[in-house]
């Protein structure tokens, strides 16, 4: 499948072989490259456990598993160089954004043996009219499914002549995102097909990646973690430190007459029935959510006629805003908080506004909060210490490349202010494209431009929301820095696989104490450790379970109880022409699951 091409540095005597891992001799360097006919030469360096999981994956439809770093994307150039060579059919490579889109688009062109203008990238900006046109021309097609979804349901696509499709960030295939459905289409429209997910974190939960195999049509996973022994002499070292930040005596008053005010409607929630426990020490985020499904399940129930459950609504909607003001107020800094109550208050007295919002705002206990913030001069002692820390790292190592990772867009523009005018030091905001009322967020343009200062030394730091956490080409870095811990392990592995790549790295997470930042570290952590364990009881269960269920099976779960209008038609043949059943749809409800059912049972929409 795959020969090696040795590139000698020093009198070494080598053993040409073919899919083997060669090794270093006599303690002097040699580089191997992968050689294929439709790999460019020297171009890919060879690694065993790559060149395994790639031949797995021409094999059967497979799930890749990897930590960040480690080459996920040329796994995917193996398999599809081995596809091209095949010549059954074009190949298609989904990720979820367009900047991955467009980084991805580059590496094919640059590694592949192949004219570019047949390696092509859709996004929305491409007309449909002219991605119908590139679509026959093309022999690989990269693009966000989104776009490919919108081209089957229209019909200007068919994934008949399709021999592989690449699901990058293949966790994203669950519920009603549009990796699902284009799997699903795949699944119909070709028998001979081959199915690639990569992604370095697919969760903790053994249903959610089983779910992801189902909706893929994934029959086999390959897993490799940074212990294996074909991966760890590529790992490089990653130093992780936790810093427990005091929170300012200042903020006492104001988290105290919050707390008085949150209890309250604890103690109505209990009494209701919907909430176990009204003790503010074991009060969280999850618990008040859950409070909510049951007071919405009973509303159901009633048919909506229990104004009971409308009231319990506005006090579960209420003490969710304060739980939230204490946390922020707690973890962020006195600034966080003024411009949540100032978003709250600017809510109450829009038009229509939340009843909740008003009624937090009106609560004597809240106004009295409020007053004593409005005094509070002091900040979160975590501004200092991202400060300290970063002088620390620039003096030790000035060429360095550090990202800050923050939650909210307040605390990133207040951590970009104090680190201004720092020696060595050249930092930038990096939000996402969503505008929240009068601050604008970053256009794709305006995205790409800050990271390509940031590549050239521009920038040294990026202060940076979860926009930076997946999905975006961002270099390997020197340093990463959690302003919070967050509970999802996923995205915990996401943050710190931005450093460690290319060199060893260091990340430091700022936690303060006793506050829920320590259950959020606590719980990415305990999810993390399931993840690996489960991670190895997946090569095995996932493999039985899978097959027994039949490759390239989906399962969805059913979310009404009711019939449903497909419940009641029967399936249209694919590809009928203009006879059958023809459903016009608004253009404002075409990405509704409803029309991809309608094209999931062969109605011509």
């Amino acid at each position: 499948m795959f020969t090696v091409f040795v590139f000698l540095v020093g009198n070494i005597k080598v053993i040409e072989c073919i899919g083997k891992t060669i090794k270093q001799s006599c303690g002097i360097l040699f580089f191997v490259y992968v050689e294929h006919e439709f790999i460019k030469p020297d171009s890919v360096e060879y690694r065993e456990y790559q060149v395994s999981i790639a031949k797995a994956a021409t094999r059967k439809s497979t799930l890749v598993v990897l930590p960040t770093g480690l080459g996920k994307t040329v796994i995917a150039l193996l398999v599809i160089a081995e596809k091209l060579k095949e010549k059954k059919g074009k190949i298609l490579f989904l990720a979820p954004t367009k900047p991955l889109v467009l980084q991805h688009t580059s590496f094919l062109r640059e590694h592949l043996v192949l004219d570019e203008e047949k390696i092509i990238f859709f996004t929305g900006e491409v007309s449909p009219k002219k991605r119908a046109e590139l679509w026959e021309k093309s022999t690989i097609v990269v693009s966000t499914p989104q776009v490919v979804e919108n081209d089957l349901i229209s019909r200007r696509i068919n994934l008949s002549d399709v021999s592989l499709v690449v699901f990058d960030e293949a966790h994203r295939a669950v519920g009603e995102y549009s990796y699902v459905f284009v799997a699903e289409r795949y699944q119909r429209q070709r028998d001979e097909r081959l199915t690639l997910g990569i992604t370095a974190s697919p969760g903790s939960e053994v249903d959610r990646i089983l779910e992801v195999c189902r909706n893929l049509g994934i029959s086999n996973i390959e897993i490799r973690t940074k212990y294996d022994r074909d991966v760890r002499p590529y790992v490089h070292e990653m130093n992780i430190v936790w810093k427990r930040v005091e929170v300012p005596k200042e903020f006492a008053q104001v988290v105290q007459l919050l707390k008085k005010a949150l209890s309250a409607r604890l103690k109505a929630l209990k009494d209701a029935g919907v909430l176990e426990s009204s003790s503010l020490s074991t009060i969280n985020r999850r618990k008040l959510l859950d409070a909510q499904s049951r007071i919405q399940n009973a509303l159901k129930e009633s048919d909506g006629r229990n104004k009971v459950f409308f009231m319990l609504a506005t006090v579960q909607n209420e003490a969710l805003k304060i739980y939230h003001a204490i946390e922020l107020l707690q973890t962020q800094g006195v600034n966080a908080l003024r411009n949540y109550f100032q978003r709250l208050r600017s809510e109450a007295e829009s038009k229509g506004g939340s009843r909740a919002s008003k009624r937090v705002l009106n609560d004597p206990v809240v106004v009295e909060a409020l007053a004593y913030l409005r005094n509070l001069s002091v900040e979160h002692p975590k501004i200092k210490y991202v400060v300290e820390i970063l002088e620390d790292q620039f003096r030790v190592k000035p060429d360095s490349k550090v990202i800050v990772f923050t939650h909210y867009r307040d605390t990133a523009l207040l951590v970009e202010k104090a680190l201004e005018g720092r020696e060595h030091i050249k930092p930038v905001r990096f939000i996402g494209q969503a505008s929240r009322g009068e601050e604008k967020g970053l256009s794709q343009r305006q995205q790409a431009e800050i990271l390509e200062k940031f590549k050239a030394g521009e920038f040294n730091t990026l202060i940076a929301t979860s926009v930076a956490e997946e999905g975006i080409d961002i270099p390997s870095t020197d340093m990463v820095v959690f302003y919070e811990p967050i509970p999802s392990e996923i995205r915990t592995i996401q943050r710190r696989g931005r450093t460690a790549r290319q060199r060893s790295g260091k990340v430091v997470i700022l936690i303060a104490k006793n506050t829920p930042d320590e259950g959020y570290y606590w719980s990415a952590l305990r999810k993390e450790k399931r993840m690996r364990r489960e991670l190895e009881y997946l090569r095995s269960e996932i493999e039985r379970r899978v097959k027994r269920g039949g490759e390239g099976k989906v399962v969805k779960p059913v979310v009404l109880q009711q019939k449903r209008l497909m419940d009641f038609q029967t399936n249209v043949k694919e590809n009928e022409g203009n006879g059958g059943v023809l459903v016009v749809v608004d253009h404002r409800e075409y990405r509704s699951p409803v029309v991809k059912r309608l094209v999931e049972k062969g109605v011509r929409v």
